[in-house]
């Protein structure tokens, strides 16, 4: 059975912006990878935006989207962080975090109102974002003598690996990634050379 190997993310970070009542919402969408870089965005907006009222955030992780939150940062509950990640989720997208602050104009925009200031704002940014497919790879070690080198390589060179780093000393040592719904095929291949030892690294 083939797995999803593949999800979508945004390339770089980009900006959104919607303005009802003299409120303004800046959307700011961040490509991430781990939950420390989503709290140096974080601290580094709070800084740059220290008088505004919110900084309310959705984020979500992970080739298979199972890490995710949603923060209000002070809006009424579900008004801020779940429009935010509703936008992530109906655009699909994944290793994300979008940051929306806001600048209080004075006027109450009731809890409608709110939830489609920061859906709006956030849509926005996301429109401006340059979205990209990733590849789902697995990680693999090998050791082998220096005389299977040839046959090594030709596997190589012929699934299209990606080599990530190598020793070719007495005994040789090479580390590649393979797309995930290769990896069983590749595996198997490697398996049929003499002596050579592969282990996945996770």
């Amino acid at each position: 059975m083939l797995f999803e190997d593949t999800y979508y993310s945004i390339s770089q970070p980009c900006q959104g912006l919607y303005k009802d009542k003299g409120s303004k919402f800046i959307a700011y969408a961040f490509p991430v990878s781990n939950e420390e870089e989503i709290k140096t965005h974080l601290s580094a907006l709070r800084k740059e935006h220290h008088s505004a009222r919110h900084h309310c955030y959705a984020y979500r992780l992970g080739a298979d989207k199972l890490i995710y939150r949603a923060n209000d940062d002070g809006e009424p509950s579900s008004t801020a962080g779940k429009p935010i990640l509703g936008q992530i989720q109906s655009k699909d997208l994944t290793d994300i975090l979008i940051v929306v602050v806001r600048y209080f104009g004075g006027t109450l925009l009731g809890v409608s109102g709110l939830i489609n200031a920061y859906k709006l704002a956030t849509a926005d940014a996301i429109n401006n974002a340059l979205i990209v497919e990733k590849i789902v790879k697995e990680k693999y070690e090998i050791k082998f003598d220096y005389l299977q080198m040839n046959d090594v390589m030709k596997i190589i060179k012929d699934e299209n690996l990606e080599i990530q780093s190598q020793n070719f000393e007495l005994t040789c040592s090479l580390t590649f990634a393979v797309r995930k719904n290769n990896a069983d095929k590749v595996q198997q291949l490697f398996t049929k050379i003499n002596n050579l030892e592969i282990k996945n690294k996770f």
